[in-house]
């Protein structure tokens, strides 16, 4: 080992070579090249979202909160993709797959048709975030979603209180069905299985609207044509509760109510000022694709993605609330977008 002392003699003579070399005073060293680079820079992460498109108020939603997730991290390369139809989407992912993005979060327009291209990119190694509208196969590594059992349960719940209280209820209900998905099976069964032990309700239309305002409007009149003698709408959905709405007042029907969900602002205002048609709410926060968004970051970060799953659970389900007038405030949000 070189002691200090020697060091110094060492740079003593290193600093000596131009004059040993005879250069003038004039003259200077050949110029220093620059250091090569040790660490190359870190290639940003690509993260593709791939959502439907705001055809209706909650994707409205889920569409704002996305852009705001992506705005939050400008270190990842985000793209952000809408979809109208499952085959707009299925090429949406596809072309998302073909830039080699490192992550995928899928809201699925329809849960049976986009398994499949789910499950090819799992296969190739990406990592996928589901949000919502679950898959048909455990494809996804990470799995969120709202509780829509409670979702149906406690809307049910309170429709039979509304209605008489259990075992005592009685009414003729229409019930608004949405998009075929595991979202909306949830919420159905679970809701139709609490209407089952009442046997003073009687189910007299249910059909799909898609959660869509203008398709409930036509859903509506045609179940209402059949059955007029309404004594509730179970919507399932806020868009599709003020179609329902709109044809009970084409029709000039009174005194019937709805009970819709997924906490629109407007409804909630309307059940905070005790309006009779709207005499609750469930909430169901579009939110969650930025939860879905920062889970997708946060696991890829720092390239330790196995090691962060080992300890992530795979299935995330968020708390649903009922929206009753007495804490409607706690839920109204007059800036959001939905």
């Amino acid at each position: 080992m070189i002691n200090k002392h020697a060091a110094f003699s060492v740079v003593g003579v290193i600093l000596c070579v131009p004059v040993l070399l005879g250069l003038g005073a004039s003259e200077s060293a050949p110029p220093e090249l620059p250091a090569a680079k040790t660490v190359a820079q870190a290639a940003k992460l690509r993260v593709g979202v791939s959502i439907p498109a705001a055809d209706h108020g909650w994707t409205a939603g889920v569409v704002w909160w996305a852009n705001e997730c992506a705005a939050l991290h400008p270190e990842i390369e985000w793209t952000v993709a809408t979809a109208e139809t499952p085959e707009k989407q299925i090429a949406d992912i596809e072309a998302l797959l073909a830039k080699k993005v490192d992550a995928l979060v899928i809201l699925a327009t329809e849960s049976a048709p986009i398994t499949p291209i789910a499950q090819e990119a799992h296969e190739r190694g990406v990592l996928i975030v589901n949000v919502d509208r679950g898959f048909l196969k455990p494809v996804a590594d990470i799995f969120i979603e709202g509780d829509n059992a409670a979702f149906g349960r406690k809307s049910a719940q309170f429709m039979v209180e509304k209605l008489g209280g259990k075992g005592k209820a009685k009414g003729d209900i229409i019930i608004l069905e949405g998009i075929p998905c595991t979202v909306n099976t949830a919420r159905v069964s679970a809701a139709a299985e609490v209407f089952a032990a009442e046997p003073g309700i009687k189910i007299v239309g249910q059909q799909a609207a898609n959660w869509n305002r203008q398709k409930a409007l036509e859903v509506t009149e045609t179940l209402l044509a059949k059955s007029p003698k309404v004594t509730a709408i179970w919507a399932s959905d806020d868009d599709m509760a003020l179609g329902a709405e709109q044809a009970l007042a084409e029709k000039g029907i009174e005194g019937v109510w709805i009970l819709g969900g997924a906490g629109m602002k407007d409804i909630v205002k309307r059940v905070m000022d005790r309006d009779p048609i709207f005499p609750a709410d469930i909430t169901y926060p579009p939110s969650m694709i930025a939860t879905g968004m920062e889970l997708a970051a946060t696991t890829l970060a720092g390239g330790k993605r196995a090691q962060k799953l080992q300890f992530l659970p795979q299935h995330l389900v968020i708390d649903v609330d009922l929206v009753t007038p007495e804490n409607a405030k706690r839920y109204y949000f007059p800036k959001s977008v939905y």
